[in-house]
This record gives C-alpha cells, sequence and structure tokens, in this order.
C-alpha cells in the first residue's frame, strides 16, 4: 500500500517547522510522552545551528508562531506548552515532512 504524502495536510511553514523540531530532538531521548523539544538555539546572523545541521531564519519563522503550534498539537504531533515545556510525540517523530533536505544544510563554521 502507498503511503500518503503529508496525511495531515500540514502547510509549508508547519512542515519546516516540524522538520526543525525533529532535527531538535534526533539526538534526544525518547520518554513515555515522546522526545522533550529543547530550547531553541540563538540565532547566528541570519542562521542558527542544530546538530550538525544550518537552518536559515527565514526558514524558522514557524518556531515562534502560535499558530504553528496550536496546529502541530491539534493534529498530535506535539503536546505539551510549546516552546518550553513540549515534546515531540511518536507520530511526529515518525512524520515524513519531506523538507528536511530543503532546509536542513551542512555548515563549515
Amino acid at each position: 500500500m502507498l503511503l500518503k504524502r503529508n496525511p495531515l495536510k500540514l502547510n509549508a511553514l508547519q512542515l519546516k517547522t516540524l522538520t526543525i523540531i525533529q532535527a531538535l530532538t534526533e539526538s534526544g531521548e525518547s520518554n513515555s510522552e515522546g522526545r522533550p523539544i529543547p530550547m531553541l538555539p540563538p540565532a547566528h546572523g541570519n542562521h542558527f545551528h542544530v546538530g550538525l545541521h544550518l537552518v536559515m531564519g527565514s526558514d524558522a519563522t514557524g518556531l515562534h508562531n502560535a499558530a504553528v503550534w496550536s496546529a502541530l498539537i491539534r493534529k498530535g504531533l506535539v503536546i505539551g506548552q510549546p516552546p518550553g515545556h513540549s515534546s515531540l510525540t511518536a507520530a511526529g517523530i515518525a512524520y515524513e515532512t519531506g523538507m528536511a533536505e530543503k532546509i536542513l544544510h551542512s555548515h563549515d563554521h
């Protein structure tokens, strides 16, 4: 059976935000609620670093958008009170956004 691409019909900003959250939590330990979402990294000029990746600030505007967080919670991808006390759920960890190659860049500095 073919898997439907973007079955929850997330918009582009929600997909980008979820991709960044997945990258932020990929090295974290899971608990009964999922993977805790760490504090957001500080900007470094027009970008910030997420693990081994570089993310442009223009791709990360959803991290500070309450409507994006509300949508991710409503769709069961995040639980808690983002961005502080929240976790990425198992569904959020597994969701294929198709955006990682577009917004998670390797960096050389």
